[in-house]
């Protein structure tokens, strides 16, 4: 996301940071480019107006003009405004009150609301909540099952609705059995139609009537651009919304929606749906998207990332491994996997501050290669994964075949272990706290 107006904009700074003094001509030249930049990436066009005055009058007043680096000067401003324009810091989910809360998760069909409920779930759960999920699309056919089957594969509790029953008496149903079963959150899918129609917010005011919800927060479709700008002012006008998830943000290279939707709408982007897997939504950190938007990274994201993937203990553990050169294959199947879980590992890089953005649209990372690694370790016996000398020509081919690779497949596998162990041999043990839960990468 965000790929051609993180290019653009560098674009347009590189010409600035190489300019020892700013004039006015120069800076309005610079900031025509952003604009430009800002209009190609689908931002709203009031918003890139209001956006670039405002980052003007600034870079025309005394902390550019007299500082001895006025092009960092700009930038510096530029990701202030960026940030602020987004909304400046995340805004939390509000779910203080007396339990069971609703959260009602409205929007267009297709927008993606069952799955983004699913989601949302889990990463309450992670969070100490008890999430308690509520099917009430009555007339999409199978909406109901959808969300039963996504329930069950997550292992997350579903109430047992049916197309026979009313919204407003499924969600009233729900939250009497949220109290006795001590869920305190409740995650309402409601319907969706193909565009906002009178019938579809009235149904959606009446839900919101009769349940009062802690949280209204539309879940709409980030690749539909301004269109998905424009929709929010609409649901907004009838149910006051109280915040925004974009879903498909990983698809989108322009990212206009997410930049303008604040500052059109007034309500804040809390979460962004950033890939299929049921971990793959983020709660949206406006200082940090503007940090990535301007190629200085992420770096409080990956940590986060890092924490999540990584168990203390585990991690723990494996330094005692590594400092005593015990470190197995099946420990190197284990620490793969716990970066994997972290995303994809083109995504991971491009996290860290002072990537060049050039390299990574060339790098070409086949997440396949990971998947092949993990069969020919499963397919090793567990004596072969602590003893890798062992495993000679005919074990080579018995785990070839187990695995559905090939002998040159495991042989490189074998070299590119025993290359890391190398690594490790060297490393003093003042530097393997900084290796800690990372191996192999």
């Amino acid at each position: 996301m965000f790929d051609n107006l993180s290019d653009k904009l560098n674009s347009a700074f590189k010409k600035l940071k190489g300019r020892g003094a700013l004039t006015e001509k120069a800076i309005d030249e610079g900031l025509k480019q952003v604009r430009m930049a800002l209009l190609e990436a689908d931002v709203n066009y009031r918003v890139a107006k209001n956006v670039i005055s405002d980052i003007k009058k600034r870079a025309l007043g005394q902390e550019v003009m007299e500082s001895l680096t006025p092009g960092q000067q700009v930038i510096k401003i530029v990701y202030d405004e960026f940030s602020r324009m987004m909304g400046s810091s995340h805004e939390e989910l509000s779910l203080d009150g007396k339990a069971p809360n609703a959260v009602m998760l409205v929007g267009l069909q297709g927008a993606g609301k069952t799955t983004t409920a699913g989601k949302l779930a889990l990463y309450l759960k992670k969070n100490g909540k008890r999430p308690y999920l509520v099917p009430v699309d009555v007339y999409r056919p199978a909406a109901i099952d959808q969300l039963k089957k996504l329930g069950s594969q997550l292992d997350l509790p579903v109430f047992q609705s049916t197309q026979e029953m009313k919204p407003l008496d499924i969600c009233l149903a729900a939250e009497r059995r949220a109290r006795e079963e001590g869920y305190d959150t409740l995650l309402v899918d409601t319907a969706g139609r193909l565009h906002v129609d009178e019938e579809l917010m009235a149904e959606l005011v009446g839900l919101k009537t009769g349940l009062n919800p802690a949280e209204i927060l539309l879940v709409a479709d980030a690749m539909t651009g301004q269109d998905a700008v424009n929709i929010a002012g609409s649901f907004d006008k009838a149910l006051d919304l109280s915040g925004v998830i974009l879903t498909k943000m990983d698809g989108d290279a322009r990212g206009g929606a997410a930049l303008s939707i604040k500052a059109v709408t007034g309500k804040p982007l809390k979460f962004i749906g950033v890939g299929e897997k049921s971990t793959a939504l983020e709660p949206f950190h406006p200082e940090r998207m503007a940090s990535r938007i301007l190629g200085m990274g992420d770096t409080l994201s990956f940590i986060e990332r890092a924490q999540d993937a990584v168990d203390q203990k585990k991690a723990e553990k494996l330094e005692q491994k590594l400092k005593k050169n015990q470190f197995t294959l099946e420990d190197f199947r284990d620490q793969m996997a716990s970066v994997r879980k972290m995303g994809s590992i083109k995504e991971l890089i491009g996290l860290l501050p002072g990537v060049n953005k050039k390299m990574l649209s060339g790098l070409n990372i086949d997440e396949r290669e990971f998947v092949r690694i993990e069969a020919i370790i499963n397919s090793m016996t567990p004596e072969e994964r602590r003893t890798h000398a062992m495993i000679k020509g005919s074990r080579k081919k018995r785990i070839a075949r187990g695995s559905g690779t090939t002998v040159q497949d495991v042989n490189k596998l074998l070299k590119s272990y025993t290359q890391t162990m190398k690594m490790v041999k060297k490393i003093n043990k003042g530097g393997m706290r900084s290796l800690r839960g990372m191996l192999p990468f």
